[in-house]
């Protein structure tokens, strides 16, 4: 793998088997990702674009190829060693928000860094809720927060480790459109601030557009990739 590239996918091939019938999810996807850069993967529902990017976090074995993230290559961990690569190196912030209700928007951030034995997890978690605009919302249930906010606690949990990619799967799709923008400039700071490389699903044209680039997928290829630079 080239120095300055974060994931690599080499020939990718994901089939589901359904009752009797075998679905072709992916089709030979290759798709190199240079370390730091935003990109959009852009598709319309079904287009295979969340299966892609479960792929490229070890979430979803392929049938056929390879991934190689930061150095590692995923088809050679158990899931054992899956969930501690992720831990150590993976952000994900999904549609739904995934919050555990037990927990204070504190707990839910700081609980994970203290499973995977970081110091001070608390006072990292503290922070993360600061960058994210909760620090009056820290003793608060997810049942007490709004949905905007309980997707910044999410993003505050999924940042919280510093991840060297960050995957964004329709982080808005749950939320009004001005909501979903005060998001998405969220993660778009928080990723610039922690110079991580960020992978953001959607079928969202113009939001696609504030990446650096955009693979446009349909029917489990790509089919388009445009390098586009975004403007100052």
């Amino acid at each position: 793998m080239t120095d300055n590239l974060i994931l690599e996918l080499q020939n990718i091939h994901l089939r589901l088997k359904s009752n009797d019938f075998e679905v072709k999810i992916l089709n030979g996807i290759d798709l190199n990702v240079v370390q730091g850069k935003a990109v959009a993967i852009l598709g319309a529902s079904g287009s295979g674009k969340s299966s892609m990017m479960s792929v490229m976090n070890g979430l979803e074995r392929q049938t056929e190829g390879s991934v190689i993230v930061a150095g590692h290559v995923l088809d050679n961990m158990n899931e054992d060693e899956l969930a501690m690569f992720r831990r150590n190196n993976i952000g994900i912030i999904l549609q739904a928000f995934h919050l555990i209700p037990t927990m204070t928007a504190l707990e839910n951030v700081a609980v994970p860094l203290e499973l995977a034995g970081i110091n001070g997890a608390e006072e990292i978690a503290k922070n993360m809720l600061v960058d994210v605009g909760l620090d009056h919302r820290m003793d608060h249930y997810p049942t007490q927060l709004s949905g905007g906010e309980q997707q910044r606690v999410a993003i505050a949990r999924a940042m919280a480790p510093e991840p060297k990619i960050l995957f964004a799967d329709e982080p808005t799709g749950n939320l009004d459109g001005k909501t979903g923008h005060n998001i998405i400039e969220l993660i778009f700071t928080l990723r610039q601030k922690n110079n991580a490389t960020l992978i953001l699903i959607t079928h969202d044209q113009e939001l696609a557009g504030k990446c650096d680039e955009i693979i446009h997928i349909e029917d489990g290829l790509i089919v388009d990739e445009q390098n586009r630079k975004v403007a100052e």
